[in-house]
């Protein structure tokens, strides 16, 4: 996951403005590219969003992080909030949200409302693998946001869960139930 996650990372920020500044290295002065502005935020789903993070970290060490703690009731398939902590000027900066999968979304637009209450203006969501009904229920909640997955997978099962997909991916990741 971390090695997929450097080339989502890649692709949900090659657009990004950049701008110049005078450094200076243990030779010489140079003029080296920055990015434009507050420094990014991603925002990991926890947990497995935390998957995506260290690959996006590796290629952006400088962003800050936001964790957003919540799982999926098993039986209403609905998310539940446990955590929340992010850097408190959002407004200011672009937000890119992670995690792995894209079921029915419900985690995922749950997550985005919270950044925008937070004040998150700018706002890129990020996964792995996603079902077509996760994808609509998405852009249906958020339009206004672009999401950025590797795959679109063929459907969901009737548990919620992606088919042919992965399985749980932050069971998998971390070898739990």
């Amino acid at each position: 996951m971390r090695e997929i996650s450097l080339l989502l990372a890649y692709e949900v920020t090659a657009e990004l403005e950049m701008t110049s500044e005078v450094i200076e290295t243990p030779m010489a002065e140079m003029v080296a590219p920055t990015l434009k502005g507050k420094k990014l935020v991603f925002a990991s789903v926890l947990r497995a969003g935390n998957g995506l993070l260290e690959g996006m970290l590796d290629l952006v060490p400088s962003a800050r992080v936001a964790h957003i703690g919540l799982y999926r009731d098993h039986e209403t398939l609905q998310p539940v909030e446990y955590f929340f902590k992010a850097p408190h000027d959002l407004e200011d900066r672009l937000v890119i949200a992670v995690d792995p999968m894209l079921a029915t979304a419900n985690s995922a637009i749950a997550a985005i409302e919270k950044l925008k209450e937070r004040g998150a203006k700018t706002i890129r969501f990020v996964c792995l693998l996603a079902a077509p009904e996760g994808v609509k229920a998405f852009t249906d909640a958020h339009p206004d946001v672009p999401l950025v997955t590797a795959a679109i997978d063929e459907r969901l099962n009737d548990k919620g869960y992606i088919i042919p997909g992965l399985g749980d991916a932050g069971d998998r990741m971390y070898g739990t139930k």
